[in-house]
């Protein structure tokens, strides 16, 4: 044989094993992707364990079990709901304006929003308290900012969560860009919406152009609904809101309203964790299936399948938390998780809304259009930022441009949680409050 042929047959073979040695890495590389999950979906089971299995119930007689837990739980948080805004109406006597006057500045009710939800470490807490007390009095240009504030602050939880990859260079850079993809959103987001909201009004039309037909005296069908609905969850709540009312009536008024607010707040956050876990229980399968079958097939299957998982465990936090181990493993780009995190934005609208129904007439529209504020405004921030290619791209530019300084020096890693989410939102409330 000629010895060029000879080489050139040489080289092939080479070429041949190197391509079918690649193969093989790659086939085996997925494998261990696929049993990584597997391993992880086993495991979130076992940490996920019904309080209901601990007493013995197996099979269908648990999934009721947990079902009617949910149900239970709801009812809790709109029965909740209501003892805040009756506690809130008795505590500022209808002075909730005068009171909160502090808070007139955007900035300062935006700053409460922030702090609130990054010291509960949950959005759904601060927007059902925040739907209690405009239903009892407090007053919806104060209430908006303190909305937006809590979109703000929910996203601290999957910067916490980056922060536990520091040790890997490489997995902290891509799990902090994915974390603080989400905080440079809800950023833009207030930056611009913010701004337009107070020049013209338009979060407050809309929600007040949907709630106004419902609370309407003129007999059309749909304030006949609502009042049906509203009337149908009050029969169901009243007697535990009674009850509570009753068992505070010995204080004077002002103490009595504090003290309804302190319970009412106390039965959110404690009724919150209780229906996430719940809900993660029943459904940590189907939102890993909608998690992982929806990443990387486009924005729109992005943030339908943000929305749909923030649904299924009321949790924005839980929802963008996830996707930090998948983007630090380099699993997922932050390209493909960005619509993930946008999606989740409107999800976790729901609980407030569900919070809204706790009230009738004159108050149910108010803390309905409240709630509806909250979802038109991550409506809007989807179609303003996401949809418009040129601010589309600034939030995955900034995560990215900070998560590469974050890797080289952890200090901005620190000054980024710490300062945005807990120094500066109590810095501006706490002169605000001296002033």
């Amino acid at each position: 044989m000629d010895p060029s042929a000879r080489d050139r047959a040489e080289d092939s073979t080479a070429l041949r094993d190197r391509l079918e040695d690649q193969q093989d890495a790659a086939v085996q590389a997925e494998r261990a992707s696929q049993l990584a999950e597997e391993v992880t979906e086993q495991d979130a089971r076992k940490r996920l364990i019904s309080v209901f299995e601990d007493v013995g119930l197996r099979g269908r007689a648990l999934d009721v079990a947990n079902w009617l837990s949910v149900v239970a739980g709801i009812w809790v948080l709109i029965t909740a709901v209501s003892v805040i805004g009756d506690g809130f109406g008795l505590a500022t006597g209808g002075e909730a304006e005068n009171l909160f006057d502090f808070a007139s500045n955007p900035l300062i009710a935006l700053m409460i929003g922030l702090a609130g939800t990054a010291l509960t470490q949950s959005s759904s807490t601060t927007t059902s308290i925040t739907v209690g007390m405009v239903a009892g009095g407090l007053p919806l240009h104060i209430a908006i900012p303190i909305l937006m504030g809590a979109n703000l602050g929910t996203t601290m939880t999957n910067t916490l969560v980056s922060l536990g990859m520091i040790r890997d260079k490489d997995a902290f850079r891509r799990g902090f860009a994915v974390a603080t993809v989400h905080d440079f959103f809800n950023l833009l987001a207030v930056f611009i919406i913010l701004p337009l909201e107070l020049m013209t009004g338009f979060l407050r039309r809309a929600s007040e152009a949907v709630t106004a037909p419902m609370a309407s005296a003129d007999g059309s069908w749909l304030a006949s609904g609502f009042e049906a609905v509203g009337d149908g969850i009050g029969f169901v709540k009243d007697p535990g809101a009674d009850a509570i009312v009753f068992g505070t009536s010995l204080l004077p008024e002002l103490w009595q309203g504090i003290a309804l607010i302190v319970v009412g707040i106390a039965l959110i956050m404690l009724v919150i964790n209780f229906i996430g876990k719940m809900l993660k229980v029943l459904m940590v399968g189907q939102a890993q299936k909608v998690l992982h079958n929806a990443i990387g097939r486009g924005p729109v299957s992005g943030v339908t399948s943000g929305a749909l998982m923030t649904v299924m465990v009321q949790s924005s936090s839980t929802t963008t938390a996830l996707t930090v181990p998948l983007a630090g493993s380099g699993h997922f780009g932050l390209k493909q998780l960005y619509p993930f995190t946008v999606g989740a934005n409107i999800g976790t609208t729901m609980t407030a809304l569900i919070a809204a129904f706790a009230f009738t007439g004159a108050e149910g529209q108010l803390a309905l259009q409240a709630a509806l504020i909250h979802l038109f405004f991550s409506l809007s921030a989807l179609v303003l930022i996401f949809c418009i290619p040129g601010l589309r791209n600034l939030p995955p530019m900034a995560a990215q441009t900070l998560a590469d300084l974050s890797a080289e020096r952890k200090i901005y890693a620190a000054v980024w949680t710490l300062g945005v989410f807990v120094v500066l939102p109590l810095s501006l409330i706490s002169v605000s409050v001296m002033l």
